[in-house]
């Protein structure tokens, strides 16, 4: 696959100490990259970095093909305001404002794209209803669907299943698998777990210092998701007695 991004021996951090220190990894075509810990680790900053919009203290973001033209992001849901006064299908079309013109308006090819996407991400049916009068969940599509728009090769997507209920988890996760397959790469922030062990092939732990790196089944393992403070000994258990039944039910 190709690389995308290299990341090289980086230290991230806002004072003397970093939150974590000597991280190195390859961002490819087709990664789904989970990014995991606990609230103050580091992960936002991560993220911040990779966007650009964060020095690292050491360390470097090498784009061995150049730095991608558009890297797709969604923050998270709790920093978006839904009283921006525009339509759903206003906030999808503006995932892809650098090729349209804002002064002649959307033509038909882009009309029907920006329709395609919020089909996509399950809200055409929305299109015409203005933000405020959205659940959370259906708000999360609409943003779903302005990343589709973006059409980039590295996603970014944080915390994108808070305040979502399981069916419209399910309906993302399907985007993101098909982004996958399209081969982009995404880079998830999350806290459930559930979702990281049944879709991302490679995880990024962080906590206490540290910045764990690998595949899921080695870096998410037992023993270091409590000694880098991301669980207590019996949630660990639990979390992987409980993964263990489920998979043993669809055996």
């Amino acid at each position: 696959m190709s690389v995308i991004a290299h990341i090289e021996s980086l230290s991230l951090g806002y004072s003397e100490e970093p939150l974590f220190s000597g991280l190195s990894l390859d961002i490819y075509e087709g990664m789904m990259l989970a990014v995991v810990g606990a609230n103050g680790t580091g992960k936002s900053t991560f993220v911040k970095t990779v966007l650009g919009l964060h020095d690292p203290k050491i360390g470097t973001i090498h784009w061995p093909k150049g730095r991608p033209d558009e890297i797709g992001y969604l923050a998270q849901l709790s920093e978006f305001d839904r009283r921006f006064p525009i339509r759903v299908r206003d906030l999808a079309a503006m995932g892809a404002w650098k090729g349209f013109n804002p002064f002649s308006g959307l033509n038909a090819a882009a009309r029907k794209k920006v329709d395609q996407a919020l089909d996509q991400a399950g809200v055409l049916d929305l299109a015409e209803r203005p933000l405020h009068t959205l659940s959370g969940g259906q708000l999360q599509r609409t943003l779903f669907a302005r990343v589709i728009m973006q059409d980039a090769p590295l996603i970014i997507l944080d915390e994108p299943f808070a305040a979502v209920d399981q069916n419209t988890e399910q309906h993302l996760l399907k985007i993101i698998d098909g982004w996958k397959k399209e081969k982009r790469a995404v880079l998830l922030v999350v806290h459930d777990l559930s979702a990281v062990l049944d879709h991302c092939s490679h995880a990024l732990l962080l906590g206490n210092g540290a910045a764990s790196f690998g595949t899921v089944s080695d870096v998410l393992s037992h023993d270091r998701l409590v000694a880098q403070g991301y669980m207590s000994a019996s949630q660990a258990s639990w979390i992987f007695r409980k993964t263990t039944e489920q998979q043993a039910a669809h055996v």
